[in-house]
């Protein structure tokens, strides 16, 4: 069994069953008929279900979002938002299944056109982080495009998955077309992978299983789509608006508890305005206010776990020059805001991703220094870049090897734009007009028209 805890009060939520070797062969073989049913019904028609999905979806925000508090830890206004994003991939997927169009090629003797046809069976592996939102990433174009899915949901947020694979069956999609599978990696997430039946993972998680998935994958000729995390830096040049730059800081680390792949936990700022920006921030982050995340003025809740709360005290030593925020003592899986101000550039906590609220601040002479800092990392998912120079803008945004900037902004994650990473951030895109795409095969067809 699963035992699903409240990572702000350490409570037993929910135990749930963990699905075996069996459960995953038994749901391949369901998801494969149904799959092959689904693909046959009439794209007007499968988009209407869809649509049809997400207004389900719609009409469970609330009930999902106080899941999605109680079982990660989120803040309220967090998981409505959560919610509704996989309510909006919903309708922004199904809006894509008319228009995955093959194309025409011109060529001598005939007529040749491509066709874009389902892959088949997709396993969807979620993380714990964005239990809701991640794993629509996947389900909701694979499902767009014809495909079945099998998720498997992080063994500490399995509820959510569990309530959406309700609400599809409640909307009319067909048994067995979207399953849960809620268990222990090495078994049921093994099991996914390693299966026959199953063409295609998209693997959300730490770069090391990423890495044991893709091997696994590879042995099979199985594709794959990797987010692997990130190291990302937010790059404060002197000619920014560096009030803004510090005010906007907080938040770009510490939204979810630091648990988030696009979190800038490397603050790099340009040495003439560095204590005037470390003036600023101070008071910014002792002010965050951090506990129950059901408050609606909580800015910042829990990690997730016992072992992630030890995790990240290890990147923080004893006596380190920091500025720090308060947290909840007693129950829970509580730790302060907190940014290091003496560290050097190769320390774990410069470099590691820690996944909780720590950052460092970095001082940087240039563009070209201040480049060299933000690709000194094995990770290249996101990043921020602070200035009013808009040819400094473009030129930073060329040289920083990330998938996902933003000039002035912390966003990284829209459903109508691609994301995901260079370097050990993963490979593939995600989400954008491109993503039913993803989940198909190209096929060639030639028809002679010679006499």
């Amino acid at each position: 069994m699963l035992h699903v805890l409240n990572p702000a009060t350490e409570e037993l939520v929910a135990t749930v069953e963990s699905a075996t070797r069996e459960d995953v062969d038994t749901a391949v073989v369901r998801a494969t008929g149904a799959q092959r049913a689904w693909a046959a019904v009439a794209p007007a028609d499968r988009a209407r279900l869809l649509r049809r999905f997400a207004g389900t979806v719609d009409q469970h925000l609330e009930e999902l979002a106080q899941l999605e508090v109680r079982e990660a830890g989120h803040l309220i206004g967090n998981a409505r938002w959560e919610a509704g994003n996989v309510r909006d991939l919903l309708e922004y997927a199904a809006g894509g299944v008319e228009r995955l169009t093959g194309r025409q090629i011109p060529v001598a003797g005939g007529l040749d056109v491509t066709l874009l046809e389902p892959l088949g069976v997709v396993g969807v592996i979620a993380p714990w982080n964005f239990p809701m939102p991640i794993a629509a990433w996947g389900t909701a174009p694979a499902l767009a495009a014809g495909n079945a899915v099998l998720l498997k949901p992080a063994e500490t947020t399995p509820l959510t998955a569990l309530r959406l694979a309700e609400l599809a069956l409640e909307a009319g999609l067909p048994e067995g077309l979207f399953q849960v599978l809620p268990g222990e990696g090495p078994v049921a997430g093994d099991a996914l992978v390693e299966h026959p039946g199953v063409a295609k993972i998209v693997f959300t998680g730490s770069a090391r299983v990423g890495k044991q998935v893709m091997a696994k994958c590879a042995d099979r000729v199985k594709r794959v789509t990797l987010e692997l995390g990130g190291k990302s830096p937010n790059i404060v040049f002197a000619d920014a608006d560096v009030e803004a730059a510090a005010l906007a800081t907080p938040m770009s680390f510490l939204d979810n508890s630091g648990q988030d792949c696009c979190a800038r936990t490397r603050i790099l700022v340009q040495r003439s305005v560095y204590e005037r920006y470390l003036e600023l921030l101070a008071p910014a982050i002792e002010s965050v206010v951090v506990g129950d995340p059901s408050d609606e003025k909580t800015q910042m809740g829990p990690l997730i776990s016992k072992s992630q709360l030890a995790r990240v005290r290890s990147y923080v030593p004893a006596g380190a020059s920091a500025i720090r925020g308060a947290s909840p003592e007693g129950a829970g899986f509580w730790f302060p805001p907190t940014v290091l101000t003496d560290t050097a550039p190769d320390a774990p906590a410069a470099v590691d991703e820690v996944f909780g609220p720590v950052a460092v601040v970095l001082p940087f002479e240039d563009e070209a220094d201040a480049v060299r800092l933000a690709n000194a990392t094995e990770y290249g998912l996101s990043g921020s870049i602070w200035t009013r120079d808009v040819g400094r803008a473009l030129r930073v945004s060329g040289a920083v090897r990330a998938g996902n900037l933003s000039v002035n902004s912390h966003a990284s994650v829209r459903y109508s734009t691609p994301f995901g990473g260079y370097k050990q951030s993963g490979f593939g895109r995600e989400l954008g007009p491109d993503a039913l795409a993803a989940f198909t095969e190209t096929k060639n067809v030639f028809i002679s028209t010679e006499a």
